[in-house]
């Protein structure tokens, strides 16, 4: 199922609270946005910068996240549903393009990857935990984690297929490769229109029991201008952290598919991150795996196709054929994520197991040459 909720973004309670809370974020956005400026275009040393766009674009997803919350309460639920899946990964879908418009595209492939695995490992893994340690034994619909297990077998196919057809044929029919995943894109993102269309028209399937009615505190003419604002700033800090990207890897001596792997998903997804975990701990568990599985599978069916798309306009063709072991790791995390869910219950020991996962994936990449 995809992520089609109005998300919750991190806030205390009380109106005074939450006018405190926003007020401090938007301070914080617009700040580190200039500081970020000011470091690219006055010469900093790339790491610095590399760092400080990092927490600019953790600050405009924020941003990004309360706009569309806001624009949501104003046209109801299920629009704003649609309009957080189609913002919630903007962030991390706007790093990626300007990776792959720099030539970057085994950055761009470990960010797919670990996008998924960062929700489903890191995420889902916290949420739990966080969850259980407070509320003992958690439960959701069994209905719900089926329907979601099975769209993750699809998004794994959707890699699988590819570098099976790829590694059969061999380099000499790249083309063949090529065309494939252009297909596969095409019929990933129409899957990914079909499940927002029955999930909207079918809310008992699921996402109906999680979608919050709030009323909005922004005019959305006002949330949509904030929204528009903020996607443009993103664009602009992204350029600037891909441009710091490749001599930050140099010089702290990591590959680039862990740089991909692991540091762009966390940058792009750090807000969506805190609300999984903050869901949980208010006992919400089954909005708390709309936001961790949703999120997974827009990278997988959304995401993921549409950059392969986009890449023919950027001029760095790119195709699904992904590596062995990012196959395999997907692949295992699926299964994973899968036994866990069925039963409708998870705790805290279930958490520390994906978390287990992820550090164990997160070092073989690591060690990855």
């Amino acid at each position: 199922m995809t992520q089609t909720h109005v998300a919750e973004a991190p806030r205390p309670p009380g109106g005074s609270g939450l006018l405190t809370f926003r007020t401090v974020g938007y301070a914080l956005c617009v700040v580190l946005t200039v500081l970020v400026l000011a470091l690219r275009y006055g010469g900093a040393a790339h790491t610095v910068t590399f760092i400080g766009a990092g927490l600019a674009l953790v600050a405009l997803a924020w941003l990004i996240g309360v706009a569309t919350e806001e624009l949501g309460a104003s046209v109801g639920p299920r629009v704003g549903g649609v309009l957080n899946a189609t913002f919630g990964n903007s962030a991390e879908l706007i790093i990626t393009f300007f990776a792959l418009r720099a030539g970057l595209v085994d950055v761009v492939k470990a960010s797919i990857t670990g996008s998924i695995l960062g929700n489903l490992l890191l995420v889902l893994g916290a949420s739990l935990l966080a969850g259980g340690l407070r509320h003992g034994t958690q439960h959701f619909s069994k209905e719900l984690a089926g329907i979601n297990s099975t769209m993750l077998v699809i998004a794994v196919a959707a890699l699988y297929v590819p570098a099976v057809f790829g590694r059969s044929l061999g380099d000499e029919h790249g083309a063949r490769v090529g065309d494939l995943s252009d297909g596969v894109a095409v019929v990933l993102i129409l899957l990914y229109a079909l499940s927002l269309f029955f999930f909207l028209r079918n809310p008992q399937e699921g996402t109906g029991a999680v979608v919050a009615e709030e009323h909005a505190a922004w005019p959305p003419l006002l949330a949509g201008g904030v929204l528009l604002l903020a996607a443009a700033a993103v664009a602009w800090v992204s350029e600037i952290l891909v441009h710091a990207l490749e001599p930050t890897i140099e010089e702290w001596g990591i590959s680039e598919v862990f740089a991909g792997l692991v540091l762009v998903p966390l940058v792009g997804n750090i807000a969506e991150h805190l609300v999984g975990v903050q869901l949980a701990m208010r006992n919400k568990m089954e909005f708390s795996l709309v936001v961790s599985v949703g999120s997974s599978l827009q990278i997988a069916l959304f995401v993921a196709p549409v950059l392969v798309l986009i890449s023919h306009l950027v001029g760095t063709p790119m195709d699904l054929v992904f590596t062995q072991l990012e196959i395999a790791t997907v692949g295992l995390t699926v299964i994973l994520v899968a036994l866990i869910a069925l039963d409708g219950e998870s705790n805290w020991f279930e958490g520390a197991q994906l978390l287990a996962m992820y550090a164990i994936i997160a070092l073989a990449f690591y060690f990855y040459p």
